[in-house]
């Protein structure tokens, strides 16, 4: 809300200079900067509310599920994680690639997975599907899960059907957490800067100028071809270059003065290049290996190295996360190919 008061702090009201009063100094507010997620939208970090029948996330799920896209490295981090995740599984009835790469998307970005077995008359194992993590909540008692897409619409799930994958967390033991939250601040920076370089440009402030015209030695019929001459560079012929003769003309007789600055003063590309680095340093992954072009000429390195370590570090350590879910099973449904980068190809033990 904009506010104007004059120097000796009584309100101003518009119009007061127009009226012929003495004009002093006006002072603008125009309220406090509004962070994108304000307040309690997502890091509510305090406990697991009890509800009566299960518990609420300790942090906002849905506020986990608006930052998946805030940036480009952020979600396709996640993804890259999940597709190679599931092109080592090898396959079965039970358990298929699609599957994986839904509970590994899930467990990423919310930190938990949840698997629901669906079981015949006589106990056996006929299927398996994913409960996506986002509407799913642990209930009061033990082995009790519910599924809560909307305020009003549960559904309690058979007891012993669901398994439940969930990173650690340091404060409480119900839900997990993802990895990223630490850089959830640099996701948003860099989403921020995206949008106000669109609306810069679409508002059209990086374009347009002022021709000031006071030389003397220019008539009305020079102003005139002058005026036609930059009515044509519009359209098909714009960027076209104009040169103009004044032989009586003075110095600064003609200026151009930009409506605004070509680029807009907001650092834009090192806020860019910054908040890349920290997602990508809280994914873990290469830069090399997220298709990044590298700003400096010696690059980021080789990738085959790269990929071979961050092959060890991060899917491996995956894959025997997944893999509890055969402890719960009681059968090695969920199987994994070593993934050993070796010029590309995946080999076997």
């Amino acid at each position: 809300m904009t506010s104007l008061v004059d120097t000796s702090g009584k309100p101003l009201e518009y119009g007061t200079a127009a009226r012929g009063e003495a004009a002093g100094v006006e002072a603008f507010t125009f309220g406090d900067p509004t962070p994108v997620l304000d307040r309690r939208d997502i890091l509510d970090y305090i406990e697991c509310l009890d509800n009566g029948r299960w518990y609420e996330p300790p942090v906002s799920f849905q506020g986990l599920a608006k930052s998946f896209r805030a940036s480009t490295h952020h979600s396709s981090a996640i993804f890259f994680k999940a597709n190679v995740l599931a092109s080592t599984l090898v396959p079965n009835p039970l358990v298929s690639a699609q599957l994986v790469k839904e509970l590994a998307i899930n467990y990423q970005t919310f930190g938990n997975c949840y698997v629901e077995a669906r079981r015949s008359r006589t106990g056996r194992t006929v299927g398996l599907r994913h409960s996506p993590a986002k509407y799913t909540r642990c209930g009061k008692e033990p082995d009790q899960f519910f599924f809560v897409p909307g305020l009003n619409d549960e559904h309690e799930f058979a007891r012993g059907s669901i398994f439940h994958l969930k990173s650690p967390d340091i404060n409480q033991e119900v839900y997990g957490l993802p990895e990223y939250l630490s850089t959830l601040q640099s996701a948003w920076l860099n989403e921020s800067a995206t949008l106000f370089r669109r609306r810069y440009y679409n508002n059209g402030s990086h374009a347009g100028f002022v021709m000031y015209l006071s030389d003397a030695g220019m008539n009305d019929e020079d102003v005139g071809k002058l005026r036609q001459a930059l009515h044509s560079a519009k359209g098909p012929g714009n960027f076209r270059n104009l040169f103009l003769h004044s032989p009586q003309g003075k110095k600064d007789g003609i200026q151009i003065i930009p409506i605004s600055e070509v680029a807009a003063r907001d650092d834009f590309f090192n806020i860019k290049n910054v908040t890349r680095d920290d997602i990508l340093a809280a994914h873990r992954v290469p830069p090399q290996l997220m298709g990044i072009v590298p700003g400096a000429t010696g690059g980021f390195g080789a990738v085959l190295p790269a990929a071979q370590v961050f092959a060890r570090n991060e899917i491996e350590p995956l894959q025997k996360l997944f893999s509890e879910i055969n402890n719960w099973l009681g059968t090695n449904a969920v199987r994994f190919e070593p993934y050993r980068v070796n010029l590309g190809e995946k080999t076997a033990a």
